[in-house]
Order: C-alpha cells, then structure tokens, then sequence
C-alpha cells in the first residue's frame, strides 16, 4: 500500500472519530433552527461556541502539537504525563480567574443567566483535560478507539439535547407538574445545549480511565521550559487563527445596531453550519495528516509524499466544494426558513475553507522544520486582513462583509505560505494539474449557475450530473495521484 493511501486509509478512520460525529452533530443545527425560530436565540449559540473556540486555544496553548513534537525526541510517557501536569495546573488557574468574573461577563455580554458562563468555563476546562489523553491516542497510532470515544462524546452530547428540547421542553408545555418538566426552564432556552455539551465531555473524561491509569502528575523542570518554548509560537499561531476562524461572529455583535447584532449571529452561525463537509473533511485529514508528516520527515522521499499529499487533498476537497455548491437547493432545508436569508454566503464560506486546508498542506514545513515563529506570522498577518475587512466593511454588509473576510484571510495565508515554503523547505508540487482540477471545477460551477431549470428537481438532477462528470474525472486521475514511486537509495 502506498504512503498516500495509508495516510488517506487513517483519515478514513479518523473520520469515524470525525466525520461522522461531527456530522451527527451537525444535525442539532436543524433542531436548534427549527425550535428556535428567532435567530437571535441561535446568535447565542454561535457566540459561545465562538469563544469557547478562542478561549480552547489559550487553555491547551499548543501542548498537543508540543507533544507530538517531544513525543519523537524523548519517552512518550514521559512527554505524555509532563504535557498533561502542565495543562491541569494552568486550567485550574484559568477556570478560577474565569468563575471570579462571570458576574461581569454576563453584564458584558447581555446574558440573562449566569449558568450559561458556568457551563462555558465547565466545557473549557473538560476539554482542555481531554486534549492530551486523544492526542496520545493519536500518537499511538489507535485511531478506532479514538474515533469511538468521539463518537461516544458525540452521541452523548445529541441525547441529553434530546432530552432536554423534546422530551423536558414537551412536558413543561403540555403538564407544568410533571417532574421532567421541571428540568426545563425557557429562560435557559438554547442554553440546554451548553448543558448538554458538558454533560458529554464529563462521561467522555470517564470513558478515558484506560488512558488516564497511565497518567501520574509530573513535571520536568528542563522538559518543560522546551515544551514551552516549542508550543508558546503556536498559542500565537492559535489565537490569530481563531481570530480568523470565529471572530467574526463576535465582532457582529459589537459593530451592528444592537436590534439586528444577535439576529446576524444567528444567521450567519447557522450558514457557517452548511460548509460541514469541507470542515470535517479538513479536521479528519488533520488529525491523520500530524502525525503522518512527522514520521514521514525522516525519510528520504517525504517531499515526495507532501506533495501527493497535497494534490490528493486538493482534489478531494474541490470534489467537496462542487458538491456543497450544487446540492445547496436542497442542503438549504438543513437550516430553518428565518436563516436561509444569508444562504449567498456559504459558496464564498466554502472557497475560504478549503483554502484553509489547503494552507495547512502547504504550511506543514514550519512544524516539521521547527521554525513556528513563521507560522505565527502567517497566522498573525491573516488575522490582521480579518479585523480590518471586519471593523471596515461589516457595519455596512453586515455578515457578508465577514465571509469575505474569512476568504481574503485564508487567501493570503495560503500563497503566502506556499512562497515561504517554496524558500525555506522547496516541494515539488504539480501546479499545472492543480490548476486544471481548479478550472474544471469552477466550470461546472458556473454552468451549474448559468443554466436554470424551472423544476427545482430537475435544477437538482443536472448539478448532479455534472457532478458526476467531475468524479469521473478525479477517477481517471485518482491512480496517478495515490500512487508514486519510491526514491532510490542506492
């Protein structure tokens, strides 16, 4: 088997871990959007979930990566116990400074209930307590029992909501005495979700009790200061990236009218929602693609094997993209009616994800390399184009303003890194027959939008087609991109 198809066979894999309860996640969307018809309760939903995103950065600043790095220099368990001593001291830290000022974060962010700043630090803190137990997982190459404690946590999560939304909710409507009704307040409202979440992470910190056996506290005074200095960049590299990532959904809130600012949230979170096939796709590859690359360095064709990588990558995840693009008639009812009003923005959402994957392919040398001051000032640079695109033009475009915004972040960072890549570690990549999986796709694309069917079926039943005609291509091409010849030693 190929490196290409072994790397391809773990994402695979990781996409059971991934793909598939990220997408069963993905499903509260519809319920979320359907039982809450006001998209400001959404806004909500988004807004957390975008600081808990930010905030996930600062709690685990980099220690995963750190541990893969270090686990490939010194023991394992060693790195392992050292990584996760350090991230249960700082979360205590961080969870106190946090519950000390959930009285004026509430006031801050105009919440009516203080639980929901509680429940938030209690997600934060599970985890950052979960962070290194999977990434030893991953290290250890046991990717099916990775997969199957995140699609525990997943199903766990989707349960409670259930419980909570149909089941509590149903009773408090129908019979107010009844004692599952008294497990629901609307107040809380989407808020149950935040609950439901934490709930999961907890039974999924108790499901890890075969990993956590291994774990004694420990710390290495000389392991540690490396471990920092190696991972204290990628917190940069972190939070810039969420910048890019997720702030957009908070800025709505503080440079629109206050009467449509969570009510833009929640349309703009919800349409986020559609571009999941990208998303999961690029996190799936991501989780198999580390620790690949790492071994991978120290052979001798691993530029090789970067750039199949790449263009293999490229072409699946152009494949995605047509695909979302075409099917939007019909991925349109995965959201409720009040969000459909921004469904413009997801081909522009779509293009700016799939860049950022792309840019994690290209981008890969500065791990591997060391040199992660770099990455810190592509991340940063992309940040910078997203503020400024934001603060500029969302007080008049609102959250398309921010979907582009996204698109010229993550744009920039990717011919930017493929430069500097080309500079400091040079990979041979196949420009000209990227290209062509580029033009071919963006032509269907366009055919798609120029030719127009009365029958919204029959629109459906041509964007497929075309799509099939896309995979038939990507088909002739599929054993020239996962197959390479080995690099002679001789």
């Amino acid at each position: 088997m190929s490196k290409i198809k072994k790397l391809f066979g773990q994402t695979a894999i990781y996409g059971l871990g991934t793909i598939v309860p990220r997408f069963l996640n993905y499903l509260l969307t519809p319920l979320y959007t359907y039982l809450f018809t006001n998209p400001s309760d959404y806004g909500i939903n988004a807004e957390i979930y975008a600081y808990i995103s930010f905030l996930n950065i600062i709690f685990t600043y980099g220690m995963e990566t750190a541990f893969f790095h270090f686990s490939n220099k010194y023991d394992s368990n060693k790195v392992f116990n050292n990584a996760l001593s350090l991230l249960i001291i700082s979360t205590t830290f961080l969870s106190f400074i946090l519950i000390i000022f959930s009285n004026q974060f509430k006031q801050i962010l105009h919440y009516n209930n203080t639980l929901f700043i509680y429940w938030t630090i209690g997600i934060l803190a599970s985890d950052t307590l979960l962070a290194i137990p999977f990434a030893y997982l991953r290290q250890q190459q046991k990717a099916l029992r990775f997969s199957i404690l995140k699609l525990s946590n997943v199903l766990i999560n989707i349960l409670f909501n259930l419980f909570f939304f149909l089941v509590c909710k149903k009773y408090y409507d129908e019979n107010s005495s009844h004692f599952l009704a008294r497990l629901y307040n609307p107040e809380i409202g989407i808020g149950y979700g935040f609950l439901s979440n934490l709930l999961a992470n907890i039974s999924t910190i108790l499901m890890m009790y075969p990993v956590w056996k291994k774990f004694h506290f420990f710390i290495d005074k000389n392991l540690s200061k490396e471990m920092l200095r190696y991972a204290l960049p990628l917190l940069i590299v972190g939070l810039a990236g969420m910048i890019n990532e997720t702030f957009d959904r908070i800025i709505l809130k503080f440079l629109l009218p206050e009467n449509i600012a969570q009510s833009a949230q929640g349309i703009y979170g919800a349409c986020y929602k559609l571009s999941i096939l990208i998303t999961i796709f690029i996190q799936a590859y991501r989780y198999a693609a580390e620790p690949f690359f790492f071994n991978a360095f120290k052979e001798a064709d691993a530029k090789q094997t970067y750039s199949k990588a790449t263009e293999a990558f490229i072409a699946f995840g152009l494949f995605l993209w047509l695909s979302t693009n075409l099917n939007l008639p019909i991925l349109q009812y995965f959201i409720g009616p009040s969000y459909r009003v921004g469904l413009s923005i997801v081909p522009v959402l779509l293009t700016a994800n799939l860049f950022l994957g792309i840019y994690f392919n290209l981008s890969f040398w500065y791990k591997l390399t060391g040199q992660t001051q770099i990455g810190a000032y592509l991340t940063i640079f992309g940040a910078i184009i997203t503020l400024i695109v934001n603060f500029i033009f969302v007080p008049k475009y609102s959250y398309v303003a921010s979907a582009y915004a996204t698109l010229a972040a993550y744009g920039t960072m990717m011919i930017l890194s493929y430069f500097l890549g080309q500079r400091y570690y040079p990979v041979s990549y196949p420009l000209k027959k990227i290209t062509l999986y580029f033009v071919i796709s963006l032509i269907l694309y366009f055919i798609s939008n120029k030719i127009s069917f009365i029958s919204n079926f029959h629109q459906i039943i041509f964007n497929n087609f075309l799509l099939v005609l896309f995979t038939l291509f990507l088909y002739y091409n599929y054993s020239s991109i996962l197959k390479f010849k080995k690099i002679s030693h001789s």
